[in-house]
């Protein structure tokens, strides 16, 4: 199996490259040359199988046999082992031919685990196997540093630096990624907004000689790998409700894209999927290009789902190189654009296509509220503000059919935004036991301003791979 960029004007890679390139060389963004393909009847062989089996066909097909399967599959039930369902990610019935798929059963309580806990252990392993270093420097909007952070807590060949917005994570959010006392870890606070955050990270990228330095790989969903990992639980949960036989509708609460993509990817391999319906809140820019055709940036609002306070959606590139039949030029082109005029027009042909694949939906604050009141009401389930995003957007016209089970993906725990529910639902959801002491731990925090120098400056003096290798 070989990746080829986005771009076009990067070497093509096979599947350990590409896990430890992160961002191509060309700023672009990895994807297979070819899908590989599920048959029917190995898709429905999926239902009931344990979430590490599923994990390890699903990555094994997207590596192309890279990894010795016998590896892969013991990394993948070491991953999995570390979650509190012994369904990794178990489905909820919440209403009629309606279900939530609960992927927060993770160490940090979030989706994001999924893929992380995963990938920390495959890059570990390549490393070790090259006597290599990495220098892992990401961006999140909250939840990503804490599942890279807890991942790669344990990893003896790496360092670890992720980038936050100081003052626009939650409490506990922040605290996942400040309270470790490993000395690779290190959590830094930026002035700004996420995409500042996602931006300078990309600047570290796009700086060559610094990059090759320090040796610097990426674990944010710009890795393909993560997206690789994330297409499971879209396999497990279709087979679960009796796909192939009859398909099933995925409603993807999303800023960055890279979940609702992961689900685009599983619908190339194979998985009959009626709907994938984009959920965002009031950073609606997702929403908005797929009703308009025209991609266009805003100022990003602070909301009550600050994993979704984006409005640069790196894995949108992704889509848009398949949807316009792998034109690597035209997606550079409107690359440009973004970067220097804050939006981008689709052809007809492709906003036709995006309408095709996806269906759409944005909920301001006021709805987040009313659709936790009412959820909690109507079935008891109580919702984070990201999830119920996404159970707004279910009330959406689509083009599902009535026989086609939706499944809602709960990509964060309630109780990483306790005070945000309580106020709320008049609840407040508590932390598990293993997580009791994450309130009053101290906390170890950089602050950096919003200045790739300084970042690199930083990044540079603590990456135990360019002073072994100066």
């Amino acid at each position: 199996m070989r990746y080829v960029s986005t771009r076009g004007q990067a070497p093509t890679l096979g599947f350990e490259d590409v896990l430890l390139t992160g961002l191509a060389r060309d700023g672009g963004l990895y994807l297979p040359q070819a899908w590989p393909t599920f048959s029917a009847d190995k898709i429905a062989g999926f239902a009931g199988q344990p979430f590490d089996l599923v994990a390890t066909d699903v990555v094994d097909a997207l590596a192309g046999g890279a990894i010795p399967r016998d590896e892969l599959a013991r990394m993948a039930r070491e991953a999995y082992a570390t979650f509190g369902h012994a369904a990794v990610t178990p489905l909820v019935q919440i209403a009629p031919n309606r279900f939530v798929l609960e992927l927060f059963h993770g160490p940090t309580l979030a989706f994001k685990d999924v893929a992380m806990q995963l990938l920390a252990r495959l890059m570990d392993y390549v490393l070790a196997k090259r006597g290599e270093r990495a220098t892992i420097v990401g961006a999140t909007s909250g939840d990503t540093g804490g599942a890279a952070i807890e991942a790669f807590r344990a990893s003896k060949r790496t360092d670890v630096m992720i980038l936050f917005p100081d003052g626009r994570v939650s409490d506990v959010q922040r605290r996942m990624m400040t309270t470790p006392t490993e000395p690779h870890i290190h959590a830094i606070a930026i002035d700004g907004t996420f995409d500042d955050a996602q931006a300078r990270v990309k600047d570290l990228f796009n700086h060559h000689a610094f990059r090759d330095r320090v040796k610097l790989s990426g674990v944010n969903s710009i890795n393909w790998a993560r997206i690789a990992a994330q297409v499971t639980y879209y396999f497990v949960a279709g087979a679960a409700l009796g796909a192939p036989h009859r398909k099933v509708s995925f409603i993807v609460p999303t800023g960055n894209f890279g979940d609702i993509f992961a689900g685009y990817v599983a619908r190339m391999m194979g998985l009959p999927i009626e709907t994938l319906t984009i959920a965002t809140n009031s950073n609606d820019i997702l929403a908005r290009t797929v009703s308009t055709g025209t991609y266009e940036t805003r100022g990003v609002v602070a909301t009550s789902s600050p994993s979704m306070d984006i409005q640069v959606s790196s894995n949108f590139e992704r889509y848009l190189f398949e949807a316009s039949g792998r034109d690597a030029a035209r997606v550079g082109q409107m690359m440009d654009q973004l970067k220097q005029g804050g939006r981008f027009v689709l052809d007809v042909a492709l906003a036709q296509r995006l309408k095709a694949d996806f269906a759409a939906g944005a909920a301001d604050e006021a709805t987040v509220t009313k659709t936790i009141s009412v959820t909690l009401a109507e079935s008891g389930y109580l919702l984070d503000p990201h999830t119920a995003c996404a159970v707004a957007a279910c009330s959406k016209p689509t083009r599902a059919t009535a026989q086609a089970p939706q499944v809602i993906l709960a990509t964060a725990h309630p109780a990483k935004f306790p005070d945000t529910v309580a106020a709320i639902a008049g609840i407040k959801p508590g932390l598990p036991k293993r997580l009791n002491r994450l309130m009053s731990d101290p906390e170890r925090i950089h602050r950096l301003p919003n200045d790739v120098r300084a970042i690199e400056t930083y990044v540079a003096s603590h990456a135990r791979a360019a002073k072994e290798g100066a």
